[in-house]
């Protein structure tokens, strides 16, 4: 299969409508030298452009983004900030790698707030913790999986019955739930604008420079976009699965898209019910519903997925209001003011693909849905390896990412599991 090199979607990111306009940075054009080029300005690229920066200020650094800054993955995505690792299925011989992860995460998690507050960034960041709920058996015995993990790692939680979580959320859909402290929620796209446009004058972005080529030119490399080209010793990629274009591992990488919607402002009776506060649910079951809620009294939810290609957003719209109505049916019809699809990188076993993949060219892929927090580190430890630094032992951390089947086998396999999934956890879809 022909590695595309970069996301196409079919409707802009709802999260970067709402923002006010920017000046766009220009495209690169002509040709150029620099010490290093960052491919992607997500929040793993800006981590590694700001930790190379902090290391030498004097070289020369140039970051490519395929499209404007909030338009790509990193302005689409919830907007979980999570302090602690998605592990409920982690093992007890694990607690002790977790612990540390937990720690990496909390740390960045305040590094990241620091830089908000520094910068003035308006981006709506809030410390509301999060939800994780259940309705169907399946539902609730992951939810009593997780339970057990955040037990036996002494991390702080709440059980929740129905009635309780229905207090705190407006919907008695579910059966029980969990709240966990350990998590921020913010506007991505404001964030990842934010930090665009605070960036140190010497880290130099180009917007709308998508990288078609990334070829070796004798020790160095050449990165060529649509109208220019810039010659650089070392490359960082970060555009999470297609990194697999310029010479990322396709036999431990995939894309998938997930789709999102954000209804209208709810009415007043509706706000005060189910908006009034900030808050957050992850599902129980992996295939579930993400819901939130946003500062301006609208509710979100994020569900579905596909491989490799965006669905046709129009029936998946269809199913995420009908996904919406059956948690609050007292607001059918349910008006969304935007939908949107947005990809995300997967690896198998859910570690990244990390590291120097050819001598001067290093990768970071694979959140897994986990891009915030986990991304700024990686790209943050990625930039120091790649400069001789010392790095966290990251494959102790997180894994190192396993190998899958090549397609047909992978597409099938995909879909064969999505849909035995989807079929035994359909209340939590």
């Amino acid at each position: 299969m022909t590695q595309t090199t970069h996301p196409s979607h079919q409707r802009s990111c709802g999260w970067n409508a709402w923002l006010p306009e920017r000046k766009v940075r220009p495209a690169l054009s002509g040709r150029s030298e620099v010490d290093v080029v960052i491919i992607g300005a997500g929040y793993t690229g800006f981590a590694a452009a700001t930790a190379w920066r902090q290391a030498r200020p004097e070289d020369r650094i140039k970051i490519l983004e395929a499209d404007r800054v909030g338009e790509g993955s990193p302005g689409r995505n919830s907007g979980f900030m999570l302090e602690i690792a998605l592990a409920n299925d982690a093992r007890p011989q694990e607690l002790e790698r977790m612990g540390k992860l937990n720690a990496v995460s909390r740390r960045t998690m305040a590094l990241l707030r620091e830089r908000v507050e520094r910068l003035g960034i308006d981006c709506q960041l809030k410390h509301s913790g999060t939800y994780r709920a259940a309705k169907s058996a399946v539902g609730q015995r992951a939810l009593k999986q997780y339970e057990s993990f955040l037990e036996a790692a002494g991390l702080s939680y709440q059980t929740l019955n129905g009635d309780q979580l229905a207090e705190r959320i407006g919907t008695n859909y579910y059966a029980q739930g969990i709240y966990s402290p350990d998590c921020y929620l913010v506007q991505p796209a404001a964030l990842i604008v934010g930090l665009a446009d605070s960036m140190d004058a010497g880290i130099e972005l180009h917007e709308n420079s998508p990288a078609i080529q990334i070829v070796p030119d004798g020790r160095r490399w050449r990165v060529i976009t649509p109208e220019g080209e810039v010659v650089t010793g070392r490359v960082i990629l970060a555009n999470n699965a297609f990194s697999r274009a310029f010479g990322a591992d396709p036999s431990r990488l995939t894309a998938i898209y997930t789709y999102a919607a954000i209804t209208e402002p709810l009415a007043e009776p509706e706000r005060q019910r189910i908006a009034a506060a900030t808050w957050g649910l992850l599902p129980a079951h992996r295939l579930g519903c993400t819901l939130r809620t946003t500062a301006d009294g609208r509710l979100m939810i994020r569900s579905r997925y596909s491989y490799e290609r965006e669905a046709d957003n129009a029936r998946i719209e269809n199913q995420l209001k009908a996904s919406l109505e059956a948690r609050y049916p007292e607001l059918t019809p349910v008006r969304f003011d935007k939908v949107w699809g947005g990809t995300t990188g997967l690896t198998y076993n859910g570690a990244p693909l990390w590291g120097e993949i050819q001598p001067g060219l290093y990768v970071s892929a694979g959140c897994n849905g986990g891009g915030i927090v986990k991304g700024t580190f990686l790209g943050d430890a990625l930039a120091r390896h790649a400069l001789g630094q010392p790095v966290e032992d990251i494959a102790l951390l997180f894994g190192k990412a396993s190998w899958m089947p090549p397609d047909p086998i992978r597409r099938f396999g995909f879909y064969l599991t999505s849909e035995v999934e989807r079929r035994k956890a359909k209340h939590e879809t």
